[in-house]
């Protein structure tokens, strides 16, 4: 409950600084490079060699692929039955699979699971949710985007080799028996105490919300696949297969994340219909305040 309220009390003072004049516009965005440049990687960096390998990390590998052909398919036959226009079905398309695991993911598991679920978290962010958006995004974008939003191959491998938290996730799993020298080690540390706090500030300083009537119908589908469905449909797949560990646990909790924010800001770069990304990302995040809580009580 503590960490739950630090949770709350973060977003709460990135959006009263949103308010201060001394503090820019683009203050979200520095937050958000340091998170990926600095924090994120030290948190990458510490927690990824405490993982034991065994059966229990097949869900947080293998639950964001699987999660993300369902909630593809749901929402295109949604999209295709209401004839919705190709920039909304790649808004959706972009935004309901590919969830918030990272910024929102990790201080929600670690409210919910504490430290111990972290590592997991880290696991379903970099080999599901990351390279998801990079590979799938890349391709949704290329088919729905504008043409100067189509992205090529090699710009796609580039930008999965050059990402900093996935270099440090192939350093970290190299390097897994070679412990960190003492200053190293209390370093990556107190860097990695600073992604919660700073991300949820920018996560609260950034948070906007449109509501348009033309928005509602394929806003009001999108979440209720993201924040709904997609999470039953991944405790029920972990039940079938009596899958009942930590890790399980909280790969059923990020399928319920609400959508990813990098995932909407290309989308309005690629004109995929701005409002009703921003309803997306803005709602979603504030419905998930809800939505995770009764989530947890299930799993």
């Amino acid at each position: 409950m503590e960490n739950f309220v630090l949770t709350i009390s973060f977003l709460l003072i990135g959006m009263g600084l949103r308010r201060l004049p001394q503090f820019p516009q683009n203050t979200a965005q520095v937050l958000n490079l340091f998170v990926i440049y600095v924090s994120l990687p030290a948190l990458v960096l510490i927690k990824v060699p405490e993982l034991v390998f065994s059966r229990e990390l097949l869900a947080p590998a293998l639950m964001p692929w699987f999660m993300l052909v369902v909630s593809a398919g749901l929402i295109w036959t949604v999209a295709k039955m209401c004839g919705w226009p190709d920039d909304t079905k790649g808004a959706l398309l972009l935004l309901v699979p590919l969830g918030n695991t990272s910024f929102l993911g990790i201080p929600m598991v670690r409210a919910f699971f504490g430290e111990e679920g972290i590592p997991y978290a880290v696991l379903y962010d970099q080999l599901g949710s990351f390279l998801a958006l990079a590979t799938y995004g890349s391709a949704v974008l290329a088919v729905y985007g504008r043409e100067e939003g189509k992205p090529t191959v090699a710009a796609v491998l580039r930008k999965i080799v050059s990402f900093p938290p996935f270099i440090c996730l192939l350093l970290a799993f190299a390097c897994r028996a070679i412990p960190f020298p003492g200053p190293l080690s209390v370093l990556l540390h107190t860097l990695a105490a600073t992604l919660v706090p700073v991300v949820l500030i920018a996560v609260g300083f950034q948070f906007t919300l449109r509501l348009r009537p033309e928005v509602l119908k394929p806003m009001a589908a999108g979440l209720l696949v993201k924040l709904v469905l997609a999470p039953c449909i991944a405790l029920l797949v972990c039940r079938i297969f009596a899958f009942d560990s930590l890790a399980a646990r909280v790969s059923v909790l990020e399928a319920g994340m609400a959508p990813m924010v990098s995932a909407g800001a290309l989308a309005i770069m690629a004109g995929l219909s701005p409002e009703l990304t921003a309803a997306l990302v803005g709602l979603g995040i504030l419905l998930s305040f809800v939505t995770l809580p009764l989530l947890a009580q299930l799993l």
